[in-house]
């Protein structure tokens, strides 16, 4: 499992010209599966993101967590992040867990990061999706399971 956060004043998910998921203050998670990722990897990752350190405490120190600042998600579905680009130009996506495997740890995912009390929005997996994001920082970090 592969995630890239990105911390955010602002952001939202539009699908059809329709606003689907949107935040205020927190975290935009783009959120990609590999071939026998399993429950263990979502809970490593939701660990790490709730309580990274990467939010301003009152001295402008990045010294608080997303539960400290009672910030939200912007979960977006990516398989993307598993694209190979070694051979040609055109990426291969082998690595990405087929969309039907997927989909089901996608949702669990966003409910175990509901159960510690975060406010999810997301947008819909599979779908072509317009995401709007107002990086703060910038603050951009990739977490893999493995």
């Amino acid at each position: 499992m592969k995630v890239v956060i990105q911390r955010s004043k602002k952001s939202c998910v539009s699908v059809d010209g329709k606003v689907v998921g949107e935040i205020q203050h927190g975290l935009v998670v783009l959120v990609g599966f590999t071939h026998d990722d399993t429950l263990k990897d979502i809970e490593y990752i939701i660990n790490k993101i709730i309580h990274l350190r990467i939010f301003d405490d009152e001295k402008g120190v990045m010294n608080k967590s997303l539960l400290d600042v009672g910030g939200s998600i912007l979960s977006i579905s990516q398989f993307t992040l598993y694209a190979d680009t070694s051979k040609g130009r055109r990426p291969s996506y082998i690595n990405a867990m087929s969309p039907s495997e997927a989909k089901p740890l996608y949702d669990l995912f966003n409910q175990k990061l509901k159960e510690q009390n975060i406010h999810v929005e997301t947008g819909i997996f599979g779908a072509e999706m317009e995401v709007k994001i107002t990086n703060d920082g910038p603050v951009t970090i990739i977490i893999e399971s493995r």
